[in-house]
């Protein structure tokens, strides 16, 4: 699974992803998460976008751009210490996206 964790500058998103990644790991998940700038997006063919939540206002465009989940996080997200509010937000897309027959959304 590889994560992309995007916000302004790619600074914050930082400590989630890392996060993340270890939370992951914890439970015995080799995720790959990383974390990056709306440009980024492209260049790491995620299977899924977290978007911070100061981007709220961007995920709208985003969506139409990639054909991949894309969620934007909690305001309280840098409040998670261990990612694993992070960890079971991205267990929800992924059981969402199996719950969803293809063709709807």
């Amino acid at each position: 699974m590889r994560i992309l964790v995007v916000c302004g500058a790619g600074a914050s998103s930082t400590f989630v992803a890392q996060r993340l990644r270890r939370a992951a790991a914890e439970t015995g998940l080799d995720w790959q998460t990383s974390a990056g700038m709306e440009h980024s997006i492209a260049e790491f063919a995620p299977d899924i976008v977290l978007i911070g939540p100061h981007l709220a206002d961007r995920a709208a465009a985003i969506r139409a751009r990639i054909d991949v989940p894309v969620a934007v996080l909690p305001d309280d997200v840098f409040a998670d210490r261990d990612g694993a509010r992070t960890l079971a937000l991205v267990h929800s897309i992924i059981a969402d996206v199996r719950n969803t027959p293809k063709g709807t959304s």
